[in-house]
């Protein structure tokens, strides 16, 4: 479609530049019209009935195509039928099919030889099909001697075509060649015809890209260029310009400044002066610009609708902007919401949207405007009305605006209906009180219609609200029984199913649920019955009065068709059974191994299950024995990081992004445990932040968390290596303990392989000889590397080399003895430890706020603020913090920090610690110094 509308729209060009007369011009339009109407109806397949369809290339062959090609070598050239050869050329090139560097070549000679033709449509076809193409570069030389011949051509059109063609052509080939048509292009830049201008222009932008040291040199044309009369020669001088010195931010800032004084003609150009202008505030940091941001406010007042909608979107997206920063572009969005033109409407109605997620306040002096979009004829419009009303609306309106889109929802796509559904789950979490209107609104469009993702959505939602709004769970569960009954999906069958097994036992009345999971044994495939016989199965554990019955129920499962059905109604058939006389399997009760998530990964246990049947034993295998190694760690962390991102990215850029690779601490810790190298280390006490041992950038990053137990303390070093060319073995941090006696080495586990930019962990086991060992330990990075080929990987006959890498030390302070825990009521606590074991000390820190020293004490003490003590505005100059914590060993610490503002880089603090051991007590107040 595309390269026909160029066909017809080189024609009509021609026609314009043969200068015949207006009758002829006239009849000439419209009977191109007419054949691109024609031709369009037969590309789109027109039907002939119902399951046939007709297109002018049906059945094309490349050989036929390269067959006719040879036309173009005639005496007499035959322009209308060497168009359709080139017309049938550019649709097998669309495609996507694949010329041999030999039928190029004969093609490309073809086409040069056309180019001495006079006919204008054919010439423009021409151009095409020498840019799709992609000559090679010993052809690139025949073609710069070609098209040169055009760009001094006294037709402008073929002047900026040919230039345009011969720009993308050096780029895509070989840049080298641009010095040969420089000065073309450079008094193309400056040509009085805009057409002739703005294809240099474009050709300067493309080549930017491959040789920016000769495009450079023609700062001062572009410069010339940007004051031109004509929009679009002044839009794409001011891309080319802003390419030519992005790397100088000093630079774009003057230009920037320069044009935000002087008005721009071009609306196209202003659209993008402001994106400029915007970059630059972001840049910027916290000291924004004014002069930039009143140049934004200013454009809110353009005559130009695109301009106006560029700047409040703008201001909308800026960094940490203030409500009243948004009010001139909310009351532009506004006007637009009234607008006769749908895509003011509907980019207004988007931007409204988006602000509602951060700023719903903001948004709702619109929601009159936007109520009435409900019932726009464009559905995109008032889907996204819609949404912004469920974000901002208040809690009064819920009903009057559920009605509004009950009618609503079966006008639209499934694709809306998704959103719809999003904002319903989003208003029913904000208000949890009108949770039944919105159930039963759920419900209801439940047993509509609707494809796979629309009712995926809606049972989402339907989870997510009896997760976080308790008194909804009992309707809940009722609306998806009733669903289930005449659900075709056998993946929401099953994970209703689940749910059923889990949240159904604790309800007021669980027996009504099983009628509707056992329905699903009889009536549904095999994997739903299974589903739906363990759901039966968590209902006979949890609630004894209940079991005789399911286990009844389960009996009749015994002979089912499917094996895994049968299995594993055997299976809860015998444990159901052997409740009552305290049977256990692989050392846990049914309640445990069934209710409670297991303590270990599947694929761990998996793999234990795996070994102890290739060896078995006379001791049973039980899942205290299951164990999990580095690399199986290694790998869980790196798919808990992905999943981490991608709910990150669904939450939208508000969201925090995760640390690459790395998995949260205390589940990191719990995993440790399981390792073969550490299961003798026994519970895990606490762990501490994160460290870095090196900084962001360097050529290999290194961070340590910290993980204590009984009598041991785990390091685990988070590694990436940075270094393209690189790829390290055996990595290990080699760890100088002299400085801290109290600690040893036991046991080191390296990295076995960290190859450029992915991540890998290292561990060292250090066990603890006496008392609280406190001290710096110096840390150096040891490893075996390879240099690599990026381009080709690493091979295996490179030996490699042994390496080492200085990081910084890594402090074991008093913190990492202390586990966070807060008490509900502190007063209560601290008089019943008593002034026995009590410690006062006094500190002069040096902070510039009691803020700042706060953080810095807590941090230092390792304990958890109580009471909200904590929550102080930052001007406060006197603060009383209570914190609490357990020491190693289990015994319990509380501390009362009163702080005072001596001077602006000064704050007096007075330390009161109080536990049951003296030692302790002096050992945390000292921690501070």
């Amino acid at each position: 479609e595309v390269f026909l509308d160029k066909c017809v729209w080189s024609g009509s060009a021609c026609m314009a530049m043969t200068g015949g007369s207006s009758d002829l011009t006239a009849q000439g339009a419209q009977w191109l019209q007419g054949a691109k109407e024609a031709v369009m109806q037969m590309t789109k397949g027109e039907k002939k009935d119902e399951d046939e369809s007709y297109s002018p290339f049906q059945s094309l062959q490349k050989a036929a195509v390269l067959q006719e090609c040879r036309c173009f070598n005639d005496r007499e050239i035959n322009p209308r039928k060497c168009i359709s050869i080139l017309t049938k050329i550019l649709w097998l090139l669309a495609q996507g099919e694949k010329l041999t560097a030999l039928e190029t070549t004969e093609i490309f000679f073809g086409v040069t030889k056309l180019l001495m033709h006079k006919d204008q449509q054919l010439r423009r076809l021409l151009y095409l099909v020498l840019k799709e193409l992609k000559p090679s570069p010993e052809e690139v030389i025949i073609v710069c001697a070609t098209l040169t011949k055009d760009m001094n051509s006294k037709v402008d059109l073929n002047r900026a075509n040919a230039l345009r063609v011969l720009g993308a052509i050096i780029a895509r080939t070989d840049p080298t060649m641009l010095a040969q048509i420089e000065r073309h292009l450079k008094q193309a830049l400056v040509d009085k015809n805009c057409f002739v201008a703005a294809s240099a222009l474009v050709s300067g932008i493309h080549l930017m890209h491959v040789n920016p040291e000769v495009v450079r040199r023609w700062v001062n044309e572009v410069q010339t260029a940007l004051a031109s009369d004509n929009p679009s020669v002044q839009y794409h001088a001011l891309a080319l310009l802003h390419q030519i010195k992005r790397q100088d931010r000093l630079a774009v800032s003057k230009v920037v400044a320069s044009l935000t004084r002087t008005p721009l003609k071009s609306p196209l150009a202003h659209c993008l002066l402001i994106r400029f202008a915007k970059a630059m505030m972001e840049d910027g940091g916290s000291e924004r610009d004014r002069a930039l941001f009143d140049f934004l406010e200013a454009s809110l007042r353009h005559r130009s609708d695109m301009v106006i909608y560029e700047a409040a979107t703008a201001i909308c997206s800026l960094t940490s902007v203030a409500q009243r920063e948004l009010s001139p572009s909310i009351t532009v969005l506004q006007l637009f919401l009234c607008s006769p033109k749908p895509a003011c409407r509907f980019s207004a109605v988007r931007t409204l949207n988006k602000i509602a997620m951060a700023h719903p306040m903001a948004v709702t002096p619109c929601n009159m405007d936007m109520e009435g979009l409900i019932n726009d004829s464009n559905r995109s419009i008032a889907t996204l009305a819609i949404t912004t009303l469920l974000k901002t609306g208040s809690e009064s309106g819920v009903e009057r605006l559920m009605k509004q889109i009950t009618s609503f929802m079966s006008e639209i796509a499934d694709d809306f209906k998704i959103v719809v559904v999003d904002a319903i789950r989003a208003m029913c979490l904000k208000f949890p009180q009108k949770h039944r209107l919105l159930m039963t609104f759920l419900a209801n469009v439940l047993r509509e219609e609707g494809g796979f993702q629309y009712k995926k959505a809606i049972v989402d939602t339907l989870l997510s609200i009896i997760a976080r709004v308790p008194e909804a769970k009992e309707a809940g569960l009722s609306h998806l029984c009733e669903f289930i009954e005449d659900c075709e999906f056998t993946l929401l069958s099953t994970q209703i199913l689940y749910l059923l097994g889990v949240e159904g036992p604790s309800t007021q009345e669980p027996s009504k649920y099983i009628r509707f999971i056992y329905n699903r044994v009889v009536l549904e495939n095999a994997t739903v019955r299974a589903s739906a016989v363990s759901a039966l199965a968590k209902f006979g554990i949890s609630i004894a009065y209940l079991r005789p019955s399911i286990t009844v129920l389960l009996q009749r499962c015994l002979y089912d068709n499917d094996d895994e059905v049968r299995d594993r109604a055997i299976f809860f058939v015998t444990l159901l059974t052997g409740i009552d006389s305290g049977a256990t399997l692989a050392g846990k009760s049914a309640q445990s191994l069934l209710l409670e998530p297991l303590p270990v990964p599947l694929a761990a246990l998996e793999a234990s299950c795996r070994e102890y049947l290739a060896a078995p034993t006379e001791r049973p295998l039980s899942i205290d024995d299951v164990t999990i190694d580095a690399e199986m760690l290694a790998k869980m962390q790196k798919e808990a990081t992905s999943k981490a991102a991608a709910a990150s990215e669904d939450a939208g850029p508000a969201a925090d992004a995760p640390a690459p690779a790395m998995a949260a601490p205390a589940e990191e810790a719990d995993l440790l445990s399981r390792m073969p190298e550490f299961v003798h280390v026994g519970a895990r006490f606490t762990s501490s932040k994160r460290v870095p041992l090196s900084e962001v950038g360097t050529e290999y990053e290194v961070v340590c968390t910290k993980h204590l137990y009984a009598s041991h303390l785990i390091l685990a070093f988070q590694l990436n290596n940075t270094l393209e060319d690189q790829l390290l073995s055996s990595v290990t941090v080699a760890l100088d303990l002299a400085a801290v006696p109290g600690l040893a080495l036991e046991t080191h586990v390296p990295c076995a392989s960290l190859p450029f930019g992915q991540p890998g962990t290292a561990y060292a086991c250090l066990r603890r000889l006496e008392g609280v060992p406190v001290g710096t330990i110096p840390c150096t990075l040891k490893f075996v590397v390879k240099d690599v080929d990026p381009a080709t990987g690493p091979t295996d006959d490179e030996p490699g080399y042994e390496d080492e890498y200085q990081l910084e030390e890594l402090e074991v302070c008093a913190a990492d003895f202390m586990k966070r825990v807060a008490v509900l009521d502190f007063r209560a606590a601290w008089e019943s430890v008593g002034n026995g074991c009590e410690v006062v000390e006094t500190f002069s820190l040096s902070y510039n706020s009691i803020r700042q020293a706060m953080e810095a004490v807590i941090d230092f003490l390792g304990m958890s603020p109580c009471e909200n003590s904590a929550a102080a505005p930052d001007d406060v100059t006197k603060l009383t913090v209570l914190l609490s914590g357990v020491f190693l060993g289990g015994m319990q610490v509380f501390a009362i920090v009163n702080l005072r503002a001596d001077s602006n880089r000064a704050v007096g603090m007075r330390l009161t610690v109080r536990s049951s051991d003296m030692t302790v007590s002096q050992f945390v107040a000292s921690s501070v110094a």
